[in-house]
């Protein structure tokens, strides 16, 4: 007689778990991250404790022989606490010097001062704060300096001034709005 073998007659092929239920996976990972914090608590705890001390009865005589202590004082560092109490906090505005009443030397020669707000070796920065400076209605200009490594700096400068009031009214607006500046002396160009 033909037989179909198309047609198998279907077996149910599912294989059972030997031991009951299995656990699923993020039990696992729970129990081990626990485990894992809880052997980093015990090496904490054993990092924490002081070694045990000794006792006389179990000390060697070596130590006897020991040499004699240095006695030469450790070095105390009390510069951070003398840098702090030496702190001397300047004014926004220098007080006008009484031998110099006003910004131009009274001998021949003229002087102008500026105040150089920053520096930058790329032309865009000093161009921002150009921008900025500008802003607060300040008189600022770039100037392009070459240093002695040939590299190309821009300065960002505010004046010049010839006034001594003038001069500190552009100081107390930058200071106002958290710019230092440098102020330079120079001859008139």
């Amino acid at each position: 007689m033909p037989r179909d073998y198309a047609k198998k007659p279907r077996t149910n092929n599912r294989r059972r778990p030997a031991s009951g239920r299995q656990l699923p996976a993020w039990l696992w990972l729970f129990v081990g991250a626990v485990l894992g914090a809880f052997v980093v608590f015990l090496v904490y705890l054993w990092e924490l404790a002081p070694p045990p001390s000794r006792t006389k009865a179990n000390t060697p005589k070596l130590e006897a022989k020991a040499e004699p202590e240095n006695k030469t004082p450790k070095p105390r560092f009390d510069f951070y606490k003398l840098l702090q109490e030496s702190e001397v906090i300047v004014p926004a505005t220098e007080t006008p010097q009484p031998q110099t009443p006003s910004v131009t030397n009274s001998s021949a020669e003229p002087v102008e001062y500026l105040l150089q707000v920053g520096s930058f070796a790329n032309p865009v920065d000093a161009d921002r704060l150009r921008a900025q400076l500008l802003m607060l209605n300040l008189d600022a200009r770039i100037e392009k300096v070459t240093i002695r490594n040939g590299e190309l700096w821009h300065r960002v400068m505010v004046g010049p001034f010839t006034d001594q009031a003038r001069l500190n009214n552009a100081r107390s607006i930058l200071v106002a709005n958290q710019y230092n500046a440098l102020m330079l002396k120079r001859k008139p160009e």
